[in-house]
């Protein structure tokens, strides 16, 4: 285990264990990479990528925004700044047919209410679809994006209840049950290539299933098993994370102020 910093964001005042979570997510996004961004926590990193580091990075929301550049962040995906800050506003139909489906989308930025040990996500419901104990806010575009994008990154908040074993409904296919699955059904895109969350980084091995790869700063190895709904699997080569930056914190509390 390479270890960069001790600092640990439950005992650190100068941070919170969400803002070093956002942070990661936002290094993540580089470059002038074309985004794929789902409202909430996706959206806030995405949104700190492109306010420090990142430019260059193109955000397209499913209601037809692309190059969207707000100074806030927006409430939902029909939030007017979105449009008001975009370089084009096209219909839906189009966002789909001819930016995702075709392929020109990068990244997709997911959250997730439940998600299991080979990446699938769930925001349909939790327990029996018939008769749920939860019904959650549903599909919207994700699984297209799951589906297309050239890989996805999801962020989510880690415990057992959103890290299980396998989800009560697959409403967004990650690698199914292992390698090959994504290529068996046609899907053309990498699935999720990078989990980051509250905790720590999971990244999925030569068979699809996530494996912890980075822990934030302070945080144990026992720490993110426990949060973990499976017997999670450990990198050889585990990292910390480094922790967030003056700088970074001040612009990610700037747009949660505005």
């Amino acid at each position: 285990m390479t270890t960069t910093e001790t600092t640990s964001a439950a005992t650190d005042p100068a941070y919170t264990s969400d803002e070093v979570m956002t942070v990661a997510a936002a290094r993540a996004l580089t470059g002038d990479k074309r985004c794929f961004v789902g409202i909430g926590l996706p959206s806030t990193a995405a949104n700190l990528a492109r306010t420090t580091h990142a430019p260059g990075l193109v955000l397209v929301y499913e209601s037809g925004t692309l190059g969207s550049k707000p100074d806030r962040l927006p409430a939902s995906i029909g939030d007017g700044i979105l449009a008001e800050t975009a370089d084009a506003v096209i219909s839906v139909p189009e966002v789909f047919n001819y930016w995702l489906q075709p392929g020109r989308i990068d990244i997709g930025f997911l959250g997730a209410a439940q998600l299991d040990r080979f990446g699938n996500i769930n925001t349909t419901v939790v327990g029996d679809y018939l008769h749920p104990k939860v019904r959650l806010p549903g599909a919207g575009g994700a699984p297209e994006i799951a589906a297309s994008c050239g890989e996805v990154f999801v962020v989510v908040r880690q415990s057992r209840r959103s890290f299980v074993e396998q989800v009560d409904f697959v409403t967004s296919f990650g690698h199914g049950r292992g390698a090959g699955e994504r290529a068996a059904l046609g899907m053309p895109g990498a699935g999720p290539t990078l989990i980051i969350t509250d905790l720590g980084v999971l990244r999925p091995d030569e068979n699809g299933e996530l494996i912890l790869t980075a822990v934030h700063p302070g945080v144990t190895v026992e720490q993110v098993r426990a949060a973990t709904g499976w017997d999670l699997q450990v990198a050889a080569e585990l990292t910390v994370t480094a922790p967030p930056t003056a700088a970074e914190l001040a612009a990610l509390r700037a747009l949660a102020a505005a």
